[in-house]
């Protein structure tokens, strides 16, 4: 499915993400789209590739939550009066978030919740395994919990040495379905795409990041779960 609209924006070079004000995210730069399943194997969470998008070097998606064509803007923004203000903190990820220590590694937590439960695992939840990190397999589970978030919520620091641990994502985005809930959740945003604001600023460059697309977040333009209290489907 090709875009439907085509977008009025200038992008420059690279690939980049820009929110319209009260309208959808601008992608730039040839970015790959794709639908996976958030899947429960046993008793923990992966994702399943489901669907491959056909796009352009530019294309819109919706961020109101109210098209008609999803996942692209078909301009329904207007005709619902979407107020898509951004509330989100621009502050660096590592001023913002609580820090819990443990044996192996520490875990940075900025409570930027998309609900996609992969801090969940067999063995425990991420805090509690960072809290027993001193354990190599139980630090790995940690490790595996933080690295699969999709809202870059959790990222661990190694005690050894410092380094903080990320994913090698290559750049992308994910929609993601949440079949467990019954809703359409977040755009999972990968490979340190930059974000801008519709005041022309820039969001710090994450390597991962989750973006509303039901356009009931109280944290715009990130994702804080709300599409499972709203019961959003994006009817694809």
């Amino acid at each position: 499915m090709e875009n439907p609209t085509q977008p009025d924006s200038p992008c420059g070079n690279g690939m980049k993400i820009t929110v319209a004000e009260d309208g959808p995210y601008i992608v730039c730069g040839h970015v790959p789209l794709k639908r996976e399943i958030i899947t429960l194997v046993g008793g923990h969470r992966e994702y399943e590739l489901d669907r491959i998008f056909e796009t352009e070097e530019t294309y819109a998606l919706c961020r109101c939550g109210h098209t008609k064509t999803p996942p692209f803007c078909d301009g329904s923004h207007i005709e619902a009066h979407f107020k898509g203000t951004e509330t989100a903190s621009k502050e660096d990820f590592l001023d913002r978030a609580d820090l819990y220590p443990g044996g192996g590694v520490d875990l940075f937590d900025d409570n930027r919740c998309a609900f996609a439960r992969f801090c969940h695992r067999e063995e425990g939840d991420v805090w509690s395994l960072t809290e027993a990190s001193d354990d190599p397999h139980l630090m790995d589970e940690a490790v595996k919990a933080s690295t699969d978030c999709p809202a870059g919520r959790l990222v661990h620091r190694r005690n050894d040495d410092g380094t903080l641990i990320e994913p090698d994502l290559e750049p992308e985005i994910s929609l993601l379905e949440d079949p467990e809930k019954g809703v359409s959740a977040c755009l999972y945003v990968k490979g340190g795409i930059p974000l801008e604001s519709a005041d022309g600023t820039m969001y710090e460059l994450r390597n991962r990041y989750a973006l509303c697309r039901c356009g009931q977040s109280r944290n715009k333009p990130f994702c804080d779960a709300m599409h499972v209290p709203a019961e959003f489907h994006d009817g694809l």
